[in-house]
């Protein structure tokens, strides 16, 4: 017989579904238990804080300004201003679509 992979998967699924079914039981059978009272958990102690003196402070370095440049008086000229965009043509989609011939069928052959 050959093999057959939606068989095996077949299997596969049955398989599975009857180990999970053992183990929902279970489950429910702990869940329907009642379980055992825990001691509460200990607390944990706050630490002490230590005072640590403060480390020394440092002045603030200054930082060098940069070279200035002189103002010349002179900007950028202004940018033309756009009033229309060229007129791009789009190809444009054909809406009817031609018709498929259909051909008739073959002639039959009449046996006696």
């Amino acid at each position: 017989m050959a093999f057959n992979p939606s068989r095996f998967t077949l299997v596969l699924f049955v398989g599975f579904a009857f180990l999970s079914f053992d183990v929902g039981l279970a489950a429910r059978h702990l869940l329907q238990t009642t379980g055992p009272n825990l001691p509460p958990l200990p607390t944990i102690p706050s630490l002490p804080q230590p005072n640590l003196p403060r480390g020394p402070t440092m002045p603030q370095p200054t930082l060098p300004i940069g070279p200035t440049f002189p103002n010349l008086g002179m900007g950028l000229p202004p940018l033309p201003a756009v009033t229309s965009l060229p007129n791009i043509p789009f190809p444009t989609i054909p809406t009817n679509l031609p018709s498929i011939p259909f051909f008739s069928p073959p002639p039959s052959t009449t046996s006696l």
